[in-house]
């Protein structure tokens, strides 16, 4: 017979799994701007500790890439939508055979404005250079960071993108600096010694090798926003494109080094997003 020690273990354990699994969001899926309907793996439903967090923002001033897709932000078909959810599957995946991390096969859309971030470890955003974050975003998104959050900002190339993106930072920290992260910094060595800073082109600019290329799009950058004890809170992709390098990762087109090299930044980024 159990002890009533043993038994208050059990029924603890089983009050925490409960409340863990209360605070996990359910997954749902939106059409996007590449793949409108997109078949979900047999285990989508299949919790795990890790889930990748894309967020969903509406379009800025610039955003006029994608101008037969007017409708509202919030349902999908939008510039959130880029590479979703090729690319954060097949980074799942990735993460999946390359780490122990048990993680879903599935991501989880994030709309900042139901705070449905605080949960979560990690969170993405894409084309970063076009976006238009509102205040109250930014605000939800700086309180996420200060909390222990980890941010990842990816693709935006050039001068004109990069003032966009660095317009809404201001928004989120007006005194916190956009710094080149430094060779020594633990996040490019937590699993793998990320030394070469290569840059990482789009699919669509694979020819010419970079976007906005006469714009001040050349040459990978790969910065941070820390916080006041040394650490990242916002890993920066400035002139490269993580997403698309995921998304064709299985594309004899796509050239291996571009996509060998984003998976193992962002699997360094998880890492570290989960143990600092």
């Amino acid at each position: 017979m159990a002890s009533k020690f043993h038994l208050g273990l059990i029924a603890g354990f089983l009050a925490c799994l409960g409340t863990v699994m209360a605070f996990q969001k359910p997954f749902r899926q939106y059409p996007g701007v590449e793949y409108y309907k997109f078949e979900t793996p047999p285990d989508y439903k299949e919790e795990g500790e890790f889930a990748f967090a894309r967020m969903m923002f509406p379009g800025g001033r610039n955003d006029g890439y994608y101008p037969r897709f007017q409708g509202d932000w919030r349902q999908g078909l939008s510039l959130w939508t880029q590479d979703y959810p090729r690319a954060d599957r097949h980074f799942a995946l990735a993460l999946r055979r390359l780490t122990r991390v048990h993680t879903r096969s599935v991501e989880q859309p994030v709309n900042l404005d139901e705070d449905e971030e605080f949960d979560l470890p990690w969170l993405y955003a894409v084309q970063v250079g076009e976006w238009g974050p509102t205040q109250k975003q930014c605000e939800r998104l700086r309180e996420y960071l200060l909390r222990g959050g980890f941010f990842v900002a990816d693709d935006f190339h050039g001068t004109v993108e990069r003032q966009v993106f660095l317009e809404s930072m201001k928004m989120v920290f007006p005194d916190r600096p956009v710094v080149e992260i430094p060779e020594g910094d633990p996040i490019l060595h937590t699993v793998y010694d990320m030394r070469e800073r290569i840059q990482i082109p789009g699919q669509a600019h694979l020819r010419a090798g970079c976007k906005n290329c006469e714009m001040g799009g050349r040459g990978a950058r790969w910065e941070g926003i820390y916080d006041d004890k040394g650490r990242v809170m916002i890993a920066i992709s400035y002139n490269s494109d993580l997403g698309d390098a995921w998304e064709y990762a299985d594309d004899p087109y796509y050239p291996e080094k571009p996509s060998s090299v984003a998976i193992r930044l962002g699997v360094n980024y998880v890492v570290y997003a989960m143990t600092h």
